[in-house]
């Protein structure tokens, strides 16, 4: 049989952890909605580059670098899309669903799981044969 003071302190550890992981998630969450804007502000800039690139009558009987350089508006804006995803803004638009994953992860060994917050999910233990 368990102590009850031993499970009292297994919980207490599960909510510490549980308030820890929440806090990771949340602090994560908010340098996200940043990069998501920035992403965001860079496509559209691309977007509309592209459209005046496009529906420019000249850029057809132009070379592309001829073309390029008339639109510089999309040739900078795609370049600096470009730049960014080598910087790895993907990875840091996300970062908030890549830690919750992993956590989903370690805590799958140990029958939970966690929500996209970080909250703590106990999953029913199935009976051993």
């Amino acid at each position: 049989m368990r102590n009850i003071a031993q499970t009292g302190y297994e919980l207490d550890d599960l909510k510490a952890f549980e308030r820890r992981l929440t806090e990771i998630i949340g602090c994560s969450q908010q340098p996200a909605r940043k990069w998501r804007l920035v992403l965001l502000a860079a496509s559209v800039c691309v977007a509309l580059g592209a459209w005046q690139w496009l529906s420019d009558p000249a850029t057809s009987q132009l070379s592309l670098a001829k073309s390029l350089a008339n639109h510089i508006f999309f040739t900078v804006s795609s370049i600096a899309l470009v730049f960014l995803f080598l910087l790895g803004i993907h990875k840091r638009v996300v970062a908030s669903s890549i830690l919750a994953s992993r956590a989903r992860i370690v805590l799958a060994d140990f029958n939970m799981s966690c929500d996209d917050t970080g909250k703590i999910i106990l999953k029913a233990r199935h009976p051993t044969l």
